[in-house]
């Protein structure tokens, strides 16, 4: 009689990735591209990835962080492209009418978030958003902002100069453009 090693399941192998992966990432470890998409005239750079649902930041050539995201959903998708970091808010009320849904309609909201760090004129931040971490790494609920957790947005908000480029890709939300 022979005795057969069992095999791993699919869950086991997945598992066992995020476990050797995530302590990597969050200790600085290089899990991502090893150079950043764009030129970056702060020497800060990030992509934000629909396909993963993960954000890479750099800072000069060395991956410096690697954090799950939420972008827009099917209804608000996020704009490819490129942005720059504008503005940063440690504390602000985000309005759902500054983009044409009112606040008193099922989709709209007034919501006070922390680190908040602008990327366009027409409303799209990265910032911390405690609500949908949940999400985060797995889909998009947002209406187009980059949502990441409350440490994730310091992060960002404290690491990344103003005129830092951040990328967004794969997303179904069409080309952003400049400016607004």
């Amino acid at each position: 009689m022979t005795s057969a090693t069992p095999r791993p399941s699919f869950c086991s192998i997945f598992l066992a990735a995020i476990v050797a992966f995530v302590p990597a990432v969050h200790a600085g470890g290089v899990a991502a591209a090893a150079a950043p998409p764009v030129p970056s005239p702060t020497g800060w750079s990030a992509r934000a990835d629909d396909s993963t649902h993960m954000m890479t930041i750099w800072h000069g050539a060395s991956v410096v962080r690697v954090i799950p995201i939420a972008m827009g959903n099917r209804k608000h998708p996020t704009p490819n492209g490129i942005y720059h970091t504008m503005q940063k808010f440690r504390s602000m009320v985000m309005d759902s009418s500054t983009f044409g849904v009112p606040v008193d309609s099922p989709e709209g909201y007034r919501t006070p978030v922390e680190y908040a760090t602008r990327l366009s004129w027409d409303g799209i931040f990265i910032h911390a958003a405690p609500w949908s971490v949940m999400y985060q790494g797995r889909t998009n609920v947002s209406h187009g902002c980059i949502n990441v957790s409350t440490a994730d947005g310091r992060y960002v908000y404290d690491e990344m100069p103003i005129g830092s480029t951040v990328e967004v890709i794969g997303t179904s939300g069409g080309t952003y453009t400049p400016g607004t």
